[in-house]
């Protein structure tokens, strides 16, 4: 996801293998050549040179079948008096093998979106579902667990086991464990359906980007856009042997032309295409369109929510989070409405203002935003992305995050040529402790290209635990989408793009950092969804501070660090428009809770109704009625932000709180960041993360950091 999701097109996951916990899967031996099934066996580093679409399904089926098989044996052991040695940890023995081997697949669906790997992903993926409700509604299951719990041994259990077997308990409920047979059976069915439902919506909108692409061949109408712009779209043309520049819908390429093309009917044709895709809107209207894949999947979840005993889906979405209800997230969304309202309209005022007087201007649109924004940015601050690029090529921003997490964490990072990548571009890294040691590893995946999914976002390819074999290490995949460098030079990155990069590490080190041996609640996983987002967005606070700058941010050809005065526009810049950004953040998100909070079925989706009543109430900006934001908006129907996108915002009141202890405390205070470390960083889902944040802060979570950081206290007063 972008640091900043101001397009949540640019979908984020990483979520496990879509496997209802607690999985059950037998470890199984290696019976033939199959990669995967090698993977399932041993935890080491997929070698992706070997790996094929035609491994996929053989693989998955070959383990479910043992999965079976030891699920039963499990049952018949645990008897009437079920251990943690014999319950949960042969299940948590077999469900990593299993992860194991889905997540390569997983990930080569997304960033290697070929019609094999389609095709492969799409025939494991019900497979995968039916055994996760199986587990899931297994009611002998459920009460094995609940024997567990209620036995003596439960008390002599570590805090982390305890939580894990009542997290499981948890989930067995919200799976519909305690259903009567027919309405499990519709249980079951809905989730099926859900599966194929928000995969095609994903594929679609893929499809929809790949699709469409415009090539100029008078550079004129390029004028303004900047030169490694033009250069990217000329290699485009290049390689589908065509003469001029090739503008298409990548995120790449539509900002640089919705940013800093001059030809405003440019920018209107890729504004158009970009905010209609997968719609019935635009230049490819219906081809495909997400609208019924959108209301057959507001409609399942509904029913679900029903199923569950639920008022609504929102109520399901809430049960796993750390807010308590919807009507406290729509106060707490209304509210920062409220606090950033009076400077959203000062900021649209002052752009409409700078528009007429700068090109006379009469009606600023949609595609003129960017644009505009990036002029006045320009004068008022005398700070454009094009001033900051040449400071921030992308070989050295990685090389610079790294001295900072070193100097934070006092871990070190080695690059690992030995492991097998998926891309010449993919670069595999160790992370080593103070003692020299590898903690964990990790896949940065950093540029655009064909058929690789929009966006930013980590992703798990195994997660640290202590199995019959000893420690596993946690390994992570890191991907964004920057522009790819060309003829030699680096790719040089916006400041956004450094933010991205920043916030997805932010991730990474949640999940390479962990000290939690349970893989249920090891680094990511039983995170509150609502405060997941704290450590990746903790780790943009750095990029606004001169003493962490001063580690990367140096022009890529004189090697001078970024001028002091520089630097100060740059923090300035953070609080520029900033009301603009908050109330967008809270339309994304309202739109979000209400649409799954409100659902009637004898009403229908309302998917349009819904957005444009939300917009009535707090947006400033309304776009053209051919915008078709929601079919692209995959955090909520393809990713894991259904009924909780208002997580953005929740947890960056957590994340500028805790960086304003390093405000408080100093930048590098090594005491500050170990207490980070040790109590947020290292605790995965161990215990509950409000209990976390008391833990490092010394008190409940404040919003006043983030009014401040964000130029909005006044407001707030």
């Amino acid at each position: 996801m972008n640091a900043a999701p101001l397009a949540a097109t640019e979908p984020e996951s990483y979520v496990r293998v879509a496997v209802a916990a607690p999985a059950v899967i037998n470890k199984v031996k290696p019976l033939s050549d199959n990669p995967l099934l090698k993977l399932a066996e041993a935890a080491v580093p997929p070698a992706f040179g070997d790996i094929k679409p035609e491994h996929a399904e053989p693989a998955i089926d070959e383990i479910l079948a043992s999965n079976r098989r030891v699920l039963k044996s499990v049952l018949e052991q645990a008897g009437d008096a079920p251990s943690w040695e014999t319950l949960v940890e042969p299940l948590d023995e077999s469900g990593d093998a299993l992860s194991r081997a889905w997540s390569p697949v997983s990930h080569l669906f997304s960033v290697s979106n070929s019609p094999e790997w389609r095709k492969a992903y799409n025939a494991c993926l019900p497979k995968l579902t039916e055994w996760g409700l199986e587990v899931s509604q297994s009611a002998e299951l459920c009460n094995a667990y609940k024997a567990l719990k209620a036995s003596p041994a439960y008390a002599d259990l570590s805090d982390s086991r305890k939580k894990v077997i009542d997290n499981a308990l948890r989930d067995f409920h919200l799976s519909g464990v305690d259903l009567p047979v027919d309405k499990k059976q519709r249980y079951r069915e809905i989730n099926l359906r859900l599966s194929e439902l928000t995969t095609k919506f994903e594929e679609n909108l893929l499809d929809a980007t790949q699709a469409w692409s415009l090539l100029i061949e008078d550079e004129s109408r390029l004028a303004g856009m900047t030169t490694a712009g033009k250069r990217q779209a000329a290699a485009k043309a290049q390689a589908r042997e065509q003469q001029g520049w090739l503008l298409t819908l990548d995120f790449p390429s539509f900002d640089a032309v919705i940013s800093y093309a001059d030809d405003r009917d440019l920018r209107q044709t890729l504004y158009t295409a970009y905010v209609t895709r997968a719609s019935d809107q635009g230049p490819h209207g219906g081809e495909p369109d997400n609208a019924p894949l959108m209301a057959e999947i507001l409609a399942l979840r509904h029913e679900e929510a029903q199923l569950l005993g639920f008022a609504n889906f929102a109520e399901v979405s809430l049960a796993t989070k750390m807010a308590e209800s919807p009507a406290q997230i729509e106060q707490f969304l209304l509210e920062l409405a409220t606090k950033a309202r009076p400077g959203a309209l000062r900021d649209l005022d002052e752009l409409r203002a700078f528009a007429r007087e700068r090109d006379g201007l009469d009606e600023l649109q949609p595609w003129d935003m960017a644009y505009y924004t990036d002029k006045l940015k320009q004068q008022k601050l005398g700070l454009s992305d094009e001033q900051l690029r040449p400071y921030f090529p992308a070989p050295q921003v990685i090389d610079g995050l790294f001295t900072l997490t070193s100097r934070l964490y006092g871990v070190q990072f080695v690059a690992d040529e030995q492991v097998p990548v998926w891309h010449e571009t993919v670069t595999a890294y160790r992370m080593l402790n103070s003692d020299g040691e590898t903690v964990g590893r990790f896949y940065l995946d950093p540029y655009a290209r064909e058929h690789k999914r929009s966006g930013a976002w980590m992703d798990e390819c195994q997660g640290r635990r202590r199995g019959v074999a000893g420690l596993q290490l946690p390994v992570a995949y890191l991907v964004c989408n920057f522009t790819p460098p060309l003829d030699g030079e680096p790719s040089l990155l916006t400041h956004d793009e450094v933010l991205t990069l920043f916030h997805e590490f932010g991730h990474g080190l949640h999940h390479l950092l962990t000290q939690v041996e349970e893989s249920d609640i090891s680094g990511i996983h039983g995170v509150a969804w609502d405060a997941v987002e704290l450590p990746s967005q903790f780790m943009e606070n750095w990029c606004y501070e001169a003493e962490a700058l001063a580690l990367f941010a140096r022009h890529h050809e004189t090697g001078e660090t970024l001028p002091e005065e520089m630097v100060q526009r740059l923090r300035e810049s953070r609080r520029f428009h900033a009301g603009l950004g908050a109330l967008r953040q809270v339309e994304f998100a309202l739109f979000d809770l209400r649409l799954h909070r409100d659902y009637q079925p004898e009403q229908g989706a309302r998917v349009m109704e819904t957005l444009n009543r939300v917009r009535n109430e707090v947006a400033v900006i309304r776009p053209p009625e051919f915008n078709r934001f929601p079919n692209s908006f995959s955090h909520i129907f393809a990713g894991g932000y259904a009924a909780g996108y208002y997580s953005y915002k929740w947890a960056e009141v957590l994340s500028s709180d805790a960086f304003a202890a390093f405000e408080e405390e100093g930048l590098f205070n090594a005491e500050t960041a170990a207490r980070f470390r040790d109590e947020v960083l290292a605790r995965g889902g161990s215990r509950d993360a409000a209990e976390l944040f008391r833990a490092f802060r010394g008190r409940e979570p404040s919003i006043e950091a983030l009014l401040r950081h964000e130029g909005l206290i006044e407001e707030a007063a």
